[in-house]
């Protein structure tokens, strides 16, 4: 596990050996726009950002699948993080546009 601001493509394509074979979880603090990634769940990479400073409200988890990276399917927005209904999101599913634009901004501006 470790937190990244910065990520490369063979990075992740690296990482996702190491639990799933096609995937990687990864946790995005939109305010710090930090990126934790290579766990086996993503609340163990909720647990190190909040340790590292980052708050609950500003934490959300996606699945990177490195072998997409060109198309839409490269980034899915499902973790069970996401689901909190006191700040309107009552699915694993991020349902808010403007917090999954503002997380693929995030993961353009990292990922080299």
């Amino acid at each position: 596990m470790k937190i990244v601001k910065d990520l490369s493509l063979s990075e992740l394509k690296e990482m996702m050996r190491n639990f799933f074979g096609d995937m990687v979880k990864g946790v995005i603090d939109i305010d710090r726009r930090l990126i934790a990634v290579d766990a086996q769940l993503h609340v163990d990479l909720e647990l190190i950002m909040l340790e590292d400073g980052s708050k609950q409200n500003n934490l959300w988890g996606i699945n990177f699948y490195p072998e997409l990276f060109s198309s839409d399917d490269f980034i899915e927005f499902d973790s069970m993080i996401n689901i909190r209904p006191s700040f309107g999101n009552s699915s694993r599913n991020i349902e808010d546009e403007k917090i999954k634009n503002e997380i693929l901004a995030i993961i353009k501006e990292a990922i080299k």
